[in-house]
């Protein structure tokens, strides 16, 4: 089974496997709550970037990342 998008395009995005995993992970959680808050009409989080045929918060999160649409902030030292 291969995976869309390829981890190896995704990591060169986001530098490390671990800045992948935090960022994926932060972002799903997110699309997740969006997800849940949908017919309560809070409006707190922002939508999905793309338009997917998973449902799954960390698949949809994975392609945002590889379509350039959430990145990674430098952290200033």
């Amino acid at each position: 089974m291969m995976l869309e998008p390829p981890i190896g395009a995704l990591v060169d995005k986001t530098k490390s496997r671990f800045g992948l995993v935090i960022l994926s992970a932060r972002r799903a959680r997110q699309i997740n709550a969006y997800f849940h808050e949908l017919g309560a009409g809070v409006g707190g989080y922002v939508p999905p970037q793309v338009h997917s045929m998973s449902r799954k918060p960390l698949s949809i999160a994975l392609e945002e990342i590889y379509q350039d649409k959430v990145v990674a902030a430098p952290i200033e030292e």
